[in-house]
């Protein structure tokens, strides 16, 4: 398979978060860890990398916080990739032609080249702040709905019938 790390997803929805709130915002790396469902362990590491990728900006001490290093309109999904994973290579022969002896005639390697290339440009036009709609505005104000497990399917069929519904038959 091929795909982006787990890390890679993490710093998508810490981007989010932070481009669903008013600009200029600052949050800690815990509320965001909690609304976005994050584990705490990713979170500083996550956050160093995207600091140093200019796409976030951090501020020590009381009243600080994370936040954007730029408007949202100008992150795009490319960076954060590139900020997690680096370049964008589908093969080892797209970023080092000469590598492979057979790479000046090869049409794989002119495929992966182009491929590589439509996938750059495709995640360069995906801004953060056309992600955030206003249901991640929501989001960010009060994080994500809690899971629906048995339980709370039970709550709600009881609910169901204390107000006068019929109890469906197996």
């Amino acid at each position: 398979m091929i795909g982006i790390g787990r890390h890679t997803d993490y710093a998508a929805r810490i981007v989010l978060h932070l481009s669903a709130l008013p600009r200029g915002t600052r949050v800690t790396a815990e509320a965001i860890a909690k609304k976005r469902l994050l584990p705490r362990a990713f979170m500083r590491r996550i956050v160093v990398r995207l600091a140093a990728a200019n796409v976030l900006r951090t501020v020590r001490g009381a009243g600080g916080g994370i936040a954007l290093a730029r408007p949202a309109s100008e992150i795009s999904l490319l960076d954060v990739v590139q900020a997690m994973e680096g370049d964008l290579m589908l093969n080892a022969c797209v970023g080092r032609p000469m590598a492979c002896p057979l790479s000046a005639a090869c049409p794989v390697q002119r495929a992966w080249t182009g491929v590589t290339k439509q996938l750059e440009t495709a995640l360069f036009g995906i801004r953060f702040s056309q992600l955030a709609n206003a249901m991640e505005q929501e989001i960010g104000r009060t994080g994500y709905p809690r899971k629906s497990g048995p339980k709370a399917r039970v709550a709600r069929r009881q609910k169901k019938l204390d107000k006068g519904g019929k109890r469906g038959r197996a």
